[in-house]
């Protein structure tokens, strides 16, 4: 039994190995000693348009007597699309008993996306996704982000529709940039009053091509109204889930308003964890104190 056990893991060995070295940046270790690793995987090498992520945990018993664990992470990927594709890796495992076969998977994900890029399939609305999972997203971090609440969607209107169409653009601060493995994250600063603003400096922050082109871009602002007495807040993830409940809760705890914060991350290919987090707040601190 012992020795099945050896070989099994030099198995995992010899193939994480080959992986790493046929995949190179995009295969990537998310944790060693639990075996989860993670492929991003692409219709093409250059500029793809259809993406994917496969997260694999690789159990005791693989290959010869259990399967890998696996998670497929794409914005596109629901229903239909999913069920197809797990039911092709399933096939792939039965079919290969015993046999390693990420590489099987990889290749057969790709043939998935080469046929999406081919067919008529309108290209993805959004090439974000969180390509970092955790198990323990600190969830206890959100629990007083509050989503909007029905008074405040009529101030949203009401804000929106008596502001004129030629809002004013603020100033635009830009914060220092944090480097971290290959990732850089960026705050930038704007004082808003209106929704229309905040609409206008998300315009012209993608104006510019390289904030543009990153991974996420995750926001959130709050605007005291006066006579409501209320706070018009609002944030989003842009794909890293919970990053921008987060932001929010940061301007909360230090009672910033007529703001909107923007943070910026450029992934480098390897994965933070929850550090990714403390860089977006720690980027948006220092640019809200200067």
């Amino acid at each position: 039994m012992a020795a099945s056990d050896t070989e099994r893991a030099q198995q995992q060995i010899d193939e994480i190995e080959a992986l790493s070295s046929i995949y190179g940046d995009d295969w990537c270790v998310v944790d060693e000693d639990e075996k989860i690793y993670c492929i991003k995987i692409g219709d093409c090498l250059d500029q793809p348009k259809w993406t994917l992520c496969l997260q694999v945990i690789l159990p005791p018993g693989y290959p010869t007597a259990e399967p890998p664990i696996y998670q497929l992470n794409a914005p596109w990927l629901r229903g239909q699309d999913y069920t197809e594709l797990a039911n092709s890796l399933e096939e792939i495992y039965l079919q290969n008993l015993g046999e390693s076969i990420l590489y099987l998977w990889v290749e057969k994900i790709r043939e998935v996306l080469i046929e999406k890029a081919q067919s008529s399939d309108p290209e993805p609305d959004t090439k974000k996704t969180t390509e970092e999972v955790d198990e323990d997203d600190g969830d206890d971090f959100l629990l007083d982000y509050q989503p909007i609440q029905e008074d405040q969607i009529k101030v949203l209107s009401y804000t929106t529709s008596e502001s004129q169409e030629d809002e004013e653009l603020p100033p635009i601060h830009h914060g220092n940039p944090i480097t971290d493995r290959r990732s850089t994250f960026q705050a930038h600063l704007a004082p808003v009053v209106t929704t229309r603003q905040v609409k206008r400096v998300l315009e012209k922050l993608y104006e510019n091509k390289k904030i543009a082109s990153a991974t996420h871009n995750i926001y959130a602002y709050r605007i005291y109204c006066e006579d409501k007495q209320t706070f018009l807040q609002d944030c989003e993830d842009d794909g890293e889930t919970g990053a921008g409940g987060r932001l929010l809760h940061l301007m909360q705890i230090l009672n910033v308003h007529n703001v909107l914060v923007v943070v910026s991350r450029w992934y480098g290919g390897i994965l933070l964890g929850p550090d990714r987090f403390k860089h977006i707040n720690n980027c948006a601190r220092n640019v809200l104190v200067e």
